[in-house]
């Protein structure tokens, strides 16, 4: 054995920025662990219950394609778009006009904020969806529903769902 005194190593700090890197990455595992992709048939009958089938004139099927087509059914979807706007949640609500985000100078038609739109229970993404389609563009607010949904035979999105 050598002489001399032991002294445990000095680790680094670490720097601000992996920290933050850290934090973040902690911040996602905790958001989607309250993630729900949800089965076709599964979401058509919460979005029933929830009264979207017919409501302003859309068909169930309607917001299930909108939500496949926004999302993949992932309640946990958020997207950045490149002006700094973030589209959260099933469809994918934009932050630039329904929810708010930490910018205080948006407006927030939908009266909440984005991140309520990530939970699995849909209620608050369900009343932001109402207030949307109530827009005179109604469904075609979003480009997702007009490309891949508007004027198709939609009857696929709920067939064999026992509703």
């Amino acid at each position: 054995m050598e002489g001399g005194s032991w002294a445990p190593r000095r680790w680094p700090c670490l720097p601000g920025i992996t920290i933050l890197a850290l934090a973040s990455l902690l911040s996602c595992l905790l958001t989607s662990g309250q993630a729900k992709v949800y089965g076709r048939c599964e979401l058509a009958r919460v979005l029933r219950d929830f009264g979207l089938d017919g409501f302003r004139g859309y068909s169930l099927a309607d917001w299930v394609c909108l939500a496949y087509f926004a999302s993949g059914f992932n309640t946990a979807a958020a997207d950045h778009e490149a002006d700094g706007s973030t589209n959260s949640g099933i469809f994918q609500i934009n932050s630039r006009k329904w929810c708010k985000n930490l910018n205080p100078n948006v407006p927030n038609t939908g009266q909440m904020y984005c991140s309520d739109l990530l939970n699995p229970n849909l209620k608050d993404t369900v009343i932001c969806a109402m207030k949307i389609v109530q827009d005179p563009q109604g469904l075609g607010t979003w480009e997702v529903w007009r490309h891949h949904c508007q004027g198709k035979d939609l009857s696929d999105w709920v067939d064999g769902c026992e509703l």
